[in-house]
């Protein structure tokens, strides 16, 4: 038999083995002192590669700072400097050798940055020398409990620009084959993009066009720097979940179209993250609506991310057209062979296990 989940599926001159993608998700434990910082470790290493020898098809390594100002956390992951360049070529090595397409994940926190890490509270850092000063489009805090952040400058909103395509260079040397834009979940791009975060006057706010502008001179600064033959993914959340002033699905088919007019191969869609009274009604596949929309209203290839746990449920989605991939989150912490269980219990076929598993598969 065969199942439209492990269907080869290219963009450009990239053929992925199949539809079942691992979502960027941050770990958190990137090193956090002197010259290593932000560089990947061991866990990082022994994470992604579990995945890849689980037979699951694009791997985009968590959101990674274009910058230290950039960082969720101070043990995000880095893509700023050599050392974060090597410590991640070696993922991006043995995903490949696994049969496994490497992807990253480029980010700025904005006015979302200098956190504590998840379980240490989620909160804003104290300033005290561990925290940071963190930027946004306008001097607006995420949420009472956080600092205000202070405006970027028209020079300093091009001299993030500039990161992310430094970021991108970093990303190709490391070996990576999809570079994927963060612009959801209300970090820095997120932020100029809703009127809930953008309150600016200038060029970078007010109308649509304003509030787009720096989202589409990272995507032109970053597609300028990534070779034509390989893909550019975007991650947006699709609506703030705001009934009032917020980015909402009827923005994101509108934004979809100026992306791929700007190159980028596909986008990701999820939802949520930037702060205000949001009431987000989840249930198992609830975010996939919007990509669908995404689809059929602009021919731009779509993922769908959001509570999809089940073979079936990924296949059904794949099989109506209702997305071109789906994003796995947590169920693939939970299982890091789903891909492999899934091609047994659709009786379909995915590329090959490792040697020294096959004997199980």
């Amino acid at each position: 038999m065969s199942a439209a989940l492990f269907e080869p599926y290219t963009l450009r001159s990239l053929t992925v083995p199949n539809r079942v993608w691992m979502a960027p998700m941050c770990q958190y434990s990137a090193a956090t002192t002197g010259p290593l910082t932000g560089v990947a470790t061991d866990w990082h290493f022994a994470h992604y590669a579990a995945r890849a020898t689980g037979g699951t098809g694009l791997i985009l390594i968590e959101a990674t700072a274009v910058s230290p100002e950039g960082r969720i956390s101070p043990a995000d992951l880095g893509l700023w400097n050599d050392a974060q360049t090597e410590g991640l070529r070696r993922i991006a090595s043995f995903l490949k050798e696994q049969g496994t397409t490497a992807g990253i994940q480029i980010g700025h926190a904005g006015r979302k940055a200098s956190s504590q890490r998840p379980w240490e509270g989620r909160g804003a850092l104290p300033q005290d020398g561990t925290g940071w000063q963190t930027v946004a489009p306008s001097p607006l805090p995420f949420a009472e409990d956080r600092p205000v952040p202070a405006e970027l400058t028209p020079e300093r909103i091009r001299e993030v620009t500039g990161q992310f395509a430094d970021a991108a260079r970093r990303a190709l040397d490391a070996g990576f084959e999809v570079v994927e834009v963060h612009g959801a979940h209300g970090y820095l791009i997120g932020e100029f993009l809703s009127p809930h975060s953008n309150h600016r006057t200038d060029e970078y706010g007010g109308s649509f066009e304003n509030r787009t502008r720096f989202a589409l001179e990272v995507v032109d600064a970053v597609r300028a720097v990534w070779p034509e033959e390989l893909p550019l993914f975007f991650r947006i959340s699709a609506t703030d979940w705001l009934a009032e002033h917020g980015w909402t699905v009827d923005d994101t088919v509108r934004f979809a179209a100026l992306l791929r007019d700007h190159g980028v191969d596909l986008l990701d869609v999820s939802s949520g993250g930037n702060g205000g009274p949001a009431r987000i009604p989840t249930a198992p596949g609830y975010q996939v609506p919007f990509a669908t929309r995404v689809k059929e209203e602009t021919g731009l290839p779509v993922a769908a991310v959001g509570l999809i746990t089940e073979s079936a449920q990924a296949e059904t989605i794949l099989a109506e057209g209702a997305a071109d991939a789906v994003f796995l989150g947590r169920e693939l912490l939970r299982d890091a062979s789903w891909a492999r269980r899934a091609a047994r219990e659709l009786g379909a076929r995915t590329h090959e296990a490792p040697p020294a598993y096959a004997w199980a598969i």
